[in-house]
């Protein structure tokens, strides 16, 4: 009798599903999350390039897993990034399906409308990172580039970071930490500063972006004590544009004339110095005894614009095609996650953050569009087949797309432009073959879940 009832427990907790709590083992595992910038497919030697040498994530892929079907929400900055605070699609907020431009300007007219107003950012009522850390007693930091808003009810500390260092928009001289000089979109840039310490501007310049958000998140790790789990959130700016290698520092900071310049070879160092910097906060989770204890997660917001490598892709940030979206993503969890392994699963970059809540245990009040991706690298599982979608805004043009298995659907619209394009993934990962007229069933199928999506998305700030 005895040995029945231990055979039938036994086999009770092997279907079990995989809950929160098996996930944590009564632990609250530490989180560093690091986010590059325009970074694309094959930038990374763990993803194919033979230019651009990359050890340390080389080395983080050998020790977790390689993703090599991720997907960022978004082609450009802003809208990655909303939907990585809130679990959600962007398109649910409202105006921030474009990144915010330069002195925080709206780039479509949606968005146009809530810059002149002064509301065009995150609010934080939207936000579920990294409130949600913070209920379960975690540290919160940001270290690197917010984008989310410059207005003071759109910073860091209104969405609860304990502790915030980098700049708040898009981008900005790696040595000078300005904004460029000369016109934008029609307004003057004068090249204000864009550097914050807990919302409040803070000088360093002369400290080349990368090496400070590498220093700062190296200190802070250097001041986490064991017994209080944290969240380090890092969205370097590399290798976003302007393209500043860390030896080329110039007295004058840079004006919109020159910022588009920089070389092939300026970029590869800029990765390569990236890569470095990363390998120094391995170390340092080493030397503090919180690597096995600490899930890392490394992603890029979007593709990469044409001086990167989107691997065997076409397109490039701000397209929906494949080199838009579908980008590197390695994740080591220690003792969790299969050393050394790939998975080709269809994820995308809300996921993390559906992921994070479930290991916390916990379902953030809003409803979260993302699926727990940890769950399914860490047993192992395949995940139901879903939809994936985006659209992305910019003045007239709108760039759309839905996954479904192996089908995409693209639709690109401008004043003068409609074009649908439908691919078959699994025999043109390149999409160079548009089957739009050749499978019209699949076509509308693809056009209706579209339809669908939008018409459930719709911007909550609109309502």
């Amino acid at each position: 009798m005895v040995r029945y009832l231990i055979k039938h427990l036994i086999l009770f907790l092997a279907v079990q599903p995989l809950t929160a709590q098996n996930l944590l083992d009564h632990t609250s595992p530490n989180i560093v999350l690091i986010v590059a910038d325009d970074l694309g497919y094959g930038d990374l030697s763990c993803y194919g390039s033979k230019k651009i040498h990359t050890p340390h994530l080389d080395k983080l892929a050998d020790q977790g897993m390689r993703l090599t079907s991720f997907y960022a929400n978004g082609p450009e900055c802003t809208p990655t990034r909303t939907a990585l605070l809130t679990g959600r699609y962007q398109q649910r907020v409202g105006g921030l399906e474009c990144a915010i431009g330069l002195g925080n300007l709206g780039r479509y007219p949606e968005a146009k409308t809530l810059s002149d107003a002064g509301r065009l950012g995150l609010p934080p009522s939207f936000s579920v990172l990294p409130s949600m850390m913070n209920d379960y007693g975690y540290n919160t930091a940001l270290i690197g580039k917010w984008h989310l808003g410059e207005g003071d009810a759109y910073r860091p500390a209104a969405h609860g970071w304990d502790y915030s260092i980098g700049p708040m928009g898009g981008g900005v001289d790696y040595f000078h930490h300005t904004e460029p000089i000369g016109e934008f979109l029609g307004t003057i840039m004068e090249g204000n500063h864009d550097f914050y310490r807990n919302d409040q501007p803070h000088d360093r310049a002369g400290y080349y972006m990368t090496h400070l958000i590498t220093d700062e998140a190296v200190e802070y790790l250097n001041n986490q004590k064991p017994t209080t789990p944290f969240l380090l959130y890092l969205p370097y700016t590399s290798p976003h544009q302007p393209l500043q290698a860390p030896d080329a520092y110039e007295e004058s900071p840079i004006t919109m004339k020159t910022w588009r310049n920089g070389t092939e070879d300026d970029y590869k160092k800029m990765i390569e110095d990236l890569d470095d910097g990363i390998g120094k906060i391995m170390a340092k989770l080493d030397d503090k005894g919180f690597a096995d204890n600490t899930i890392v997660i490394f992603f890029s917001d979007n593709g990469p614009t044409t001086v990167g490598s989107t691997g065997p892709y076409s397109g490039n940030k701000g397209h929906v095609f494949e080199g838009g979206i579908r980008v590197p993503c390695i994740i080591r969890w220690p003792g969790k996650i299969p050393d050394g392994e790939i998975s080709a699963v269809p994820y995308i970059s809300m996921d993390i953050t559906a992921g994070l809540a479930k290991v916390l245990g916990t379902v953030p009040t809003k409803g979260l569009d993302g699926k727990d991706l940890f769950g399914h690298l860490v047993s192992g599982s395949k995940p139901d087949e879903r939809a994936l979608f985006w659209r992305k805004k910019r003045s007239a043009t709108v760039r759309s797309a839905v996954r479904k298995g192996d089908l995409k659907y693209i639709r690109d619209q401008d004043t003068d432009l409609f074009a649908e394009y439908l691919f078959d993934l699994k025999e043109d990962p390149g999409e160079q073959s548009n089957l739009a007229d050749k499978r019209p069933a699949d076509l509308k199928k693809m056009q209706t879940l579209l339809q669908e999506w939008e018409t459930d998305v719709k911007g909550e700030r609109y309502n």
